[in-house]
Parts: C-alpha cells; structure tokens; sequence
C-alpha cells in the first residue's frame, strides 16, 4: 500500500528531512534538553516555510514519538511512533485494500489492511514507544472504511472520522481522530486523518 504523491515530492521530503537531521546534529544539546524539560518544543521541531509540515509517505527514518497529552492510567506517556516503510514491510500485513491514520507531525501513525467482503479481521500495526505492534478490526477492509475499532493486546485504538473528505480522487483522506485506549485505564486522543483505497 502506497499513499504518496509523487518521485519529486519524495525526493522534497527526504531533503528536508536530512536538512533537518543536519541541522539538529549541529545544535546545542543542551539547550534541547532543556527545553524538553520545561515542556516547550526545540526549534528542531518547528516546522519553517520551507519544510513541509506532513510527511504523506514512508521512509525508513523514524520519526521522533509523538507523546504528551495521555490522561490518566499508571501516569506514564503512551508515545506513538511514524512507522517506516521497514515496520510495514516486516508486517507482512494481508488484503487487498488499506487505512492509514497519520497527523501533521507523523505519518503513518497506524496502517492496517484487509480484503472487501470479508469476514476476516483487518490486520494493522501501530508503534508504541518504538515498538511495532499488531492490531485488528472486524469485517476487513469493509469494516475500517467508517469509525473501526482496532484491538491488540493490552490496547484498544479507536478511529472516528470527524468530517467530510479534504481532497478529490479515490482516495481522499477524511478528518478523524485516534483515541488509545490502555488497559491501565490510560487514554490519548490525536487529531488527523483517516484514509484508505489502494
């Protein structure tokens, strides 16, 4: 499954992204520590005019946890990570069509797969604090299409779409939310979009 735009936008992104990779090696460490520890965001971060702010493919470069914002459970930070296209591949994951959800900071943040029709699960992966784990939705690719709930162990992930397509073609992303579910009673909720086709 491939949701990308293009050889030049590609080449555009990974340019940036090792512009930045240059660019935060030459910084300060300390000064980043620092501001981690206040809970502001390094300027590493900021996206500038030149960069673009949503990474639509997949590299083999992880992006840095998206974390913060959890509430409640045992106090610890559920931290989802960009998977690559590596995690993907190893996944080997089965069916026809895809979903993927990604935010303005990582993409893809969960992919998952399944065939039309079908009474199989939908086979997906999400990263959690670097680790790849699986999950699944009932009803295959079917199933993922509106508001699935995917299941793993010790997790629950839950996507909704939140409003109408933001783009054309046949596989238009949608506004949605992911919200992660712990089975410590922990819960995050990220703002992105929900697209799925071939």
């Amino acid at each position: 499954m491939e949701f990308t735009q293009g050889k030049r936008y590609r080449a555009g992104i990974v340019a940036a992204s090792l512009l930045t990779l240059m660019l935060a090696g030459c910084s300060d460490s300390s000064s980043d520590k620092d501001d981690a520890a206040s809970g502001q965001a390094s300027s590493a971060e900021q996206p500038t005019a030149q960069e673009p702010t949503r990474q639509d493919q997949t590299t083999d470069e992880p992006t840095p946890g998206i974390g913060g914002g959890t509430r409640g459970g045992d106090g610890s930070t559920i931290t989802l990570d960009a998977l690559t296209a590596s995690d993907i591949g190893e996944a080997n994951l089965p069916g026809e069509l895809g979903c993927q959800f990604s935010t303005a900071q990582a993409s893809p943040l969960l992919v998952a797969k399944g065939n039309v029709d079908s009474s199989s699960a939908a086979q997906g992966v999400v990263k959690v604090s670097g680790y790849v784990e699986r999950v699944s939705a009932p009803g295959g690719f079917d199933g993922m299409t509106g508001n699935p709930t995917f299941e793993g162990k010790g997790k629950t992930l839950r996507i909704e779409v939140t409003g109408e397509p933001s783009g054309g073609g046949e596989s238009p992303a949608r506004p949605a939310t992911l919200t992660y579910d712990r089975a410590d009673g922990a819960q995050r909720t990220l703002e992105g979009e929900w697209q799925c086709g071939p």
